[in-house]
């Protein structure tokens, strides 16, 4: 045995009796359940203005709050880094992607001066599982110190990859060993799995510590690219986007509108400049089909999200579980042209050349590619994301609404009024600090006999249960160059290389009226708090970023 897993053993020895001292002082904690969508924007499901079915997330909130002004972090890696440890994604280590770029920049993988959920849930008796995507990890083959069983998750099944196949999807894993051949079962589909392992979870590995509460992660990937849906789910869909984005982009907006989501004096932005009209084009059939995966892609995440809750509730543990449904980042704009689709697919994920029958598997966006099927390997592209959106402007990657505005829900029948909504902005960094509030934990100065990091995070509970609201809170944002802060009402945004704009987000959260020449000296100072922050919390300057890949003469990482 190794020093490093010697001291792995001591650290769960040390859990294994704190877990004992809460259960002796008899503690009541409630359950937590955090079920995360990849690559979905604010207004795809229908409690958020949405055409696509999720019936079973309509009712969770219906019986829950829903926020109208939460914020992820833009993608994939830094929102999942920030949601598990109540820091900026920066302060763990994973500034992009889980990509090792190291002693210059980020390291890509989990550090040693965070905690994660499961392991500050620990100190309360809670047992921790987690199914789905974790992407957290710059080794996503060898078992390190940042895969999930050593970060306080009594059981994993999933995958350390960021995309891939829906039905062959590679770094599967359950707890520390490779369970790939299990995709070879031609009924296996990605999403499913997650949702049947993470009932499995509840069913059998958490029977044996009944007496325990329990935090379930589970980290879907749906509806990330590649668009890949079960034929029958994709039927439902045929005709349901014929009407084409510019429509269905007013549609939403009424939807929102009338449902108290947005303020109707909020315009709707304007079709992305870099897309045509929908009667101009020639394939509407081919266009309205990748709408159509994409819907399938959620509408199936939803009925994954019924057989959790049916659990739960045959469990009869509903009522004092807390449920939390999000999205890591604002609808996928990132296209995948059919000339270099093959390069961009195999330089940042697995790629299978064949299908599990052995059709050739043809990468890229084009009328001549029907997707959809395993034979397939498509987006939605920059036109849909720009409904997903709807009503705001940009799209993953920004620090602009469109990428960093998502869908919010908490149930928790025990302490939240059912079918409220809530406007008080937060950020991802709240997550920890409420759960820890709820369970009546202190977060950690120490862990593991290491230092950690000073929490980031407010918690949400007087928000969620009392409608508080903060005027001064401050939030801020950075990836790629693209950053932001927000103070109040008042938003300062800007792009890579670009001026800072100011937006009134209580008149104008469509970002529409720049008011950055009428309120220099506001600019200033939340520029200046913006500056701050960024050295305080280590985020590393785009353009040393830039530099350190030109000297290795490397493409930048993307998903």
């Amino acid at each position: 045995m190794t020093v490093a897993d010697q001291d792995h053993r001591r650290a769960q020895q040390d859990q294994a009796q704190q877990q004992g001292q809460a259960r002796r002082q008899g503690q009541h904690r409630p359950n937590v359940v955090i079920i995360l969508a990849d690559d979905m924007g604010y207004s795809d499901i229908g409690c958020y203005g949405g055409e696509i079915d999720t019936p079973h997330l309509d009712a969770l909130a219906a019986r829950g709050a829903r926020l109208t002004q939460f914020y992820n972090t833009a993608r994939c890696s830094p929102s999942r880094a920030s949601l598990m440890t109540g820091l900026h994604p920066h302060q763990t280590g994973i500034g992009i992607l889980n990509y090792d770029d190291a002693p210059d920049g980020y390291p890509g993988t989990l550090n040693d001066s965070c905690v994660t959920i499961a392991e500050a849930l620990r100190s309360g008796g809670y047992r921790s599982y987690l199914s789905g995507k974790w992407h957290l990890a710059s080794d996503i083959h060898q078992p390190s110190d940042s895969w999930p069983t050593r970060r306080g998750f009594d059981g994993f099944y999933g995958t350390l990859e960021g995309a891939g196949s829906f039905f062959q999807p590679r770094t599967l894993t359950r707890d520390e060993t490779n369970v790939e051949s299990e995709t070879e079962d031609p009924d296996f589909y990605y999403t499913d799995t997650i949702s049947t392992e993470a009932v499995d979870f509840l069913r059998r590995h958490h029977d044996q510590h009944a007496d325990d509460p329990f935090f379930l992660y589970v980290g879907y990937t749906a509806p990330h690219w590649p668009l890949h849906a079960p034929a029958e789910d994709i039927e439902r869909y045929r005709g349901r986007f014929a009407a084409g984005w510019d429509r269905l982009r007013e549609e939403r907006l009424q939807r929102m509108i009338d449902d108290g989501l947005i303020s109707a004096d909020w315009p709707l932005t304007d079709r992305d400049p870099r897309v045509p009209a929908w009667d101009e084009i020639d394939d509407q059939e081919w266009q309205a089909r990748r709408m159509e995966v994409y819907a399938a892609q959620i509408d199936r995440m939803d009925s994954g999200v019924g057989v959790i809750m049916a659990e739960l509730e045959a469990q009869g543990v509903v009522d004092d579980t807390i449920v939390i449904f999000l999205s890591d980042n604002g609808g996928c704009a990132e296209e995948m042209p059919i000339e270099t689709a093959q390069e961009f697919v195999t330089t940042y994920v697995t790629f299978d050349a064949e299908t599990r029958d052995g059709r050739p598997v043809r990468p890229g966006n084009d009328p001549s590619i029907v997707p959809g099927g395993e034979d397939s390997y498509a987006t939605y592209g920059r036109s849909w994301a720009n409904v997903s959106n709807t009503p705001f402007r940009e799209y993953k990657h920004w620090i602009h609404e469109g990428g960093i505005a998502a869908p919010f829900i908490v149930q928790w029948p025990a302490r939240v009024q059912p079918g409220v909504l809530r406007r008080q902005p937060h950020q991802l960094t709240d997550v920890l600090a409420t759960l820890l509030d709820a369970a009546g934990l202190q977060y950690p100065e120490r862990y593991d006999n290491r230092p950690i990091l000073p929490a980031e995070g407010v918690s949400m509970l007087p928000t969620l249960i009392d409608d508080a609201t903060d005027p001064e809170r401050v939030l801020y944002w950075e990836h790629e160059g693209n950053c932001g802060v927000r103070r109040g009402d008042w938003k300062l945004v800007r792009k890579h290389g670009r001026s800072w704009e100011l937006y009134d987000m209580i008149t104008d959260r469509t970002e529409l009226h720049d008011r950055a020449t009428e309120r220099p000296e506001l600019v200033t100072e939340l520029a200046a708090s913006y500056q701050a922050w960024a050295e305080r919390c280590g985020v590393i300057p785009r353009e040393h970023v830039l530099e350190l890949y030109r000297r290795r003469g490397s493409g930048l990482p993307s998903e």
